[in-house]
């Protein structure tokens, strides 16, 4: 059986701790583009298919420019099945969450498509022994579910006025939103150790492109006219997928599935702040709890990272 992706050599606990923070980077700035995107949708009137795409095709160009000339055809080869799978499921997860959305709105299926991958992969990597089962662990992931669940979870629950036909649709696209995230990151850590972060971040978000370029099939794709939309659009491509990207890649590497699907829990904590320190959102109190529970769970989480498993 396939192991999960592991680093070789093992990384140092400095390696460990710097791979946590390019993960909690990663989030972080996924986090900054869920405002740009409520803005190109809300007040410009883009599909999310149509900027997906775009952040996709902007960020491949960028990842190509800087990391294109060293990929060798002999060594993509010997991972092409598992990048175009990996890629795939990166466009398909974001595309599965958007559609959710459009059905039952936003809390629901961000709940799902964020808090059921931690608990994939977990299961996933104790089943094939690359991760222990101790109180610490257990700890980790209850302190960051539940305080990603506080941060998501809003009193005016959107999906409230939702039919039960478009309630099960959406929640089913959430979870597949879930699931493929979940596949994603259990296997995108050994393509960016094989390929090295920038070779496979580059790759894997051409074939997110060329995935999300099928839905002109269904309707056409057009890159906006005005200079602020232009501008948002370049901030997605270069920052929200090739940054971002690049920083997961080299997290990938060097973490555990569990570590990182839970280091990427920023994201949620870094949209809900910037709401309320940008758009004047106010935070409540579950928010407050919710952000102290996940920061503390990413504390534990760096100090058991620091501390190399022991062989059993």
């Amino acid at each position: 059986m396939r192991e999960p992706p592991i680093s070789s050599p093992s990384p140092t606990p400095s390696q460990a701790g710097l791979a946590l923070a390019a993960a909690c980077s990663a989030g972080f700035l996924w986090g900054t583009g869920a405002l740009v995107v409520n803005v190109l949708i809300g007040t410009y009137g883009f599909t999310p298919a149509n900027i997906s795409f775009w952040r996709f095709a902007v960020g491949a160009a960028v990842l190509l420019a800087v990391f294109g000339a060293g990929i060798r055809w002999a060594v993509l080869r010997t991972v092409l099945a598992r990048l175009l799978a990996a890629g795939s499921a990166m466009a398909g997860y974001v595309l599965c969450w958007f559609l959710g959305i459009e059905r039952i709105g936003a809390a629901v299926p961000t709940l799902i498509a964020l808090c059921l991958p931690p608990v994939l992969v977990t299961v996933v990597a104790l089943i094939r022994g690359r991760e222990r089962l101790d109180a610490r662990l257990v700890a980790i992931l209850s302190a960051a579910l539940i305080g990603t669940v506080l941060i998501v979870s809003r009193h005016d629950a959107e999906s409230g006025g939702a039919s039960a036909h478009d309630l099960i649709i959406g929640i089913s696209y959430a979870v597949g939103s879930a699931l493929l995230y979940a596949g994603f990151s259990l296997v995108s850590g050994r393509i960016s150790s094989e390929l090295g972060a920038g070779r496979a971040a580059a790759c894997l978000t051409v074939v997110a492109a060329l995935v999300m370029g099928l839905s002109t099939l269904v309707r056409p794709l057009h890159w906006p006219t005005g200079v602020p939309p232009q501008a948002w659009f370049l901030y997605l491509g270069v920052v929200t997928a090739a940054l971002a990207l690049l920083a997961f890649s080299w997290g990938a590497a060097r973490l555990s599935p569990t570590a990182l699907t839970v280091a990427t829990l920023v994201e949620p904590l870094t949209a809900v702040t910037l709401a309320a320190l940008l758009l004047g959102e106010q935070l409540g109190a579950e928010q407050w709890l919710g952000g102290a529970l996940l920061l503390l769970s990413l504390w534990w989480l760096g100090r058991r990272v620091a501390v190399p498993a022991q062989p059993s």
